[in-house]
């Protein structure tokens, strides 16, 4: 593989990390506002508030069903918030004002505008299985901002050799690995040039020695300067990389604040009991019997 940082990933300036909230300086890029989701009587997401500053980094964590990853889909349409308001660089996303000044749901095509300006990487990388590397970076460009094809596939192969696959790019998704899987869906996400990008525990589908690979794009990501969100269980690189920690609970935020802060003296009693679980720190004592190492999602 060649490592991200001898290739680079031109995407703008560096920044300062910041303490809890926007980074010093920036202004908020995606802002949330009493954000609720129900999928039947289950009220997943209980009124989220989240600002999110441009540059910044925001790591999403906590244990399975706290609502991460539907706040993730609602952040970007995926799922249809049932109310609140969800703006990147203040336009509200999914909902347009009426000529009385209310809100009201946009049209379909309003929200696959909005939506070209926030990449989205998966889970479970959902490449076209039947298009080369090249051509799942490519496609995307062309059909959807009207951008040549010649100057797509310029484009593609240029963000296949920063994400370290410039040997691999005729090679079909079902010859690649998942840690390469998952770097194709990162260069595809990045050729739409986003403004925000969504991670969805991008290295839970991995096998072990792969997520490094995955790992050292997003870092260099972060450290060119772009937006990201990121749900994850990789609490090192939350560490390492996020300007701040978000810690969901029962679909509420339960605390946030920068990292050192955040694992060094966490608050809330819940958070000191699920660190406890994923660091074997000592927090609030040992785990019980029996129970998982760690959450799933």
């Amino acid at each position: 593989m060649t490592a991200p940082s001898e290739v680079g990933l031109d995407l703008g300036k560096g920044k300062g990390k910041g303490e809890a909230g926007l980074v010093a300086g920036s202004a908020a890029a995606l802002t949330a506002r009493g954000v609720c989701k129900k999928f039947g009587k289950v009220e997943v997401l209980k009124g989220i508030d989240l600002d999110v500053g441009a540059g910044e980094v925001v790591c999403l964590i906590g244990a399975s069903g706290s609502g991460k990853t539907t706040l993730l889909r609602c952040l970007n349409q995926l799922e249809t918030i049932d109310s609140g308001v969800v703006t990147i660089d203040g336009v509200p996303l999914g909902q347009r004002k009426g000529s009385d000044g209310t809100l009201r749901p946009s049209k379909p095509k309003e929200v696959a505008e909005m939506r070209k300006d926030i990449g989205f990487v998966f889970q479970r990388f959902n490449l076209w299985p039947q298009k080369t590397a090249l051509e799942n970076v490519a496609l995307s460009p062309v059909l959807v901002r009207g951008v040549g094809k010649a100057e797509a596939e310029v484009r593609a192969r240029g963000l296949l050799t920063r994400v370290g696959l410039a040997d691999r790019m005729d090679a079909y998704p079902a010859k690649l690995s998942g840690g390469q899987q998952q770097r194709v869906a990162i260069a595809r996400a990045l050729a739409m040039q986003p403004k925000i990008m969504l991670f969805d525990e991008p290295t839970s589908a991995l096998e072990p020695e792969t997520v490094g690979e995955v790992l050292a794009v997003m870092r260099e990501l972060a450290a060119e300067g772009m937006t990201m969100i990121c749900v994850t269980h990789e609490m090192g690189f939350a560490r390492e990389v996020a300007d701040r920690v978000v810690m969901m609970d029962a679909g509420v935020v339960l605390e946030q604040g920068d990292p050192k802060t955040f694992f060094a003296n966490p608050k809330e009693e819940r958070t000191r009991r699920f660190l406890a679980r994923v660091l074997d720190t000592g927090f609030g004592g040992p785990a019980a019997p029996g129970a998982p190492a760690g959450p799933t999602g």
